[in-house]
């Protein structure tokens, strides 16, 4: 972190997603004095940085090592307009949605210019980060961004900006996905007699320890699947209902090119 640490870096935007960047970022030695934090609504947490040396809604410094762009799409146009000023040389990433690196270099010229697409998990250190960068960003630029989304979880490259509408799809919106297999699972224990606080630990409970298994085996999923559904027991009956030809993959799949189309159409 000495290079951020010595240029500082300028955070335009502080809801969710960019408060759990910061948190990352000073748990990794980030020091909060070399922080410029811009946020129209500073909460309590952007208060106790501020008391610990960060800037807020401060004057912004000449050249920070890096900007992160964290505010919502339709707020993008004024921010950047304020942005355009900053030596060309200094870094831009942004996680709004729906801005494409065409959008972001008409405004900001001919800069380093790197998206990412982040996920909600990285509120809990385990995020899965999309990232593509310009023709300006070189592989020192795109390693720094691995670097600051590393802080929140795992970070991929892509090889085309095109597949930014498919990870949103995906490891975007693939949470909500998950939450609603939770739900689901939770209303089936509910139906079959058992009562609801129960339920919803044992929904939550085996979702999330699934997933952590998965993980942490790094083995691929449908081996783990096979290896816990015994030849006609009680997990082959319930997967042959969620395998039909109109069940789960498919209805998944669906989920995900509307989604897909959504962000197409978004960033329109």
């Amino acid at each position: 972190m000495k290079d951020l640490n010595d240029g500082g870096v300028l955070v335009v935007g502080c809801g969710r997603m960019g408060g759990a960047l910061l948190d990352g970022w000073i748990a990794q030695g980030l020091r909060p004095a070399s922080l410029w934090i811009e946020d129209p609504h500073p909460g309590d947490r952007l208060l106790a940085l501020a008391a610990q040396g960060a800037h807020v809604n401060a004057p912004r410094p000449a050249r920070p090592a890096v900007v992160l762009l964290a505010v919502k799409p339709q707020m993008m146009a004024g921010v950047l307009a304020g942005l355009a000023a900053l030596p060309a040389d200094v870094p831009v990433l942004s996680v709004a949605a729906g801005v494409s690196l065409q959008q972001y270099g008409a405004v900001l010229g001919d800069r380093p210019i790197i998206r990412a697409m982040p996920n909600t998990p990285a509120l809990v250190g385990r995020g899965m980060t999309a990232i593509i960068g310009n023709a300006h960003a070189g592989p020192g630029h795109l390693a720094l961004a691995v670097r600051m989304f590393s802080a929140v979880g795992e970070v991929v490259a892509l090889e085309a900006e095109v597949q930014i509408d498919a990870v949103t799809a995906i490891s975007g919106s693939g949470p909500a996905y998950l939450f609603l297999f939770a739900e689901a699972l939770e209303q089936a224990a509910r139906g079959l007699g058992l009562p609801e606080a129960l339920a919803r630990r044992l929904a939550r409970g085996t979702v999330g320890g699934a997933a952590e298994l998965m993980v942490a085996s790094g083995r691929d999923a449908a081996e783990l699947r096979h290896e816990v559904t015994s030849p006609g027991g009680t997990t082959a009956a319930g997967l042959a209902v969620l395998m039909r030809p109109d069940g789960l993959s498919e209805l998944v799949a669906g989920a995900a090119e509307a989604a897909r189309d959504r962000s197409v159409a978004l960033g329109r």
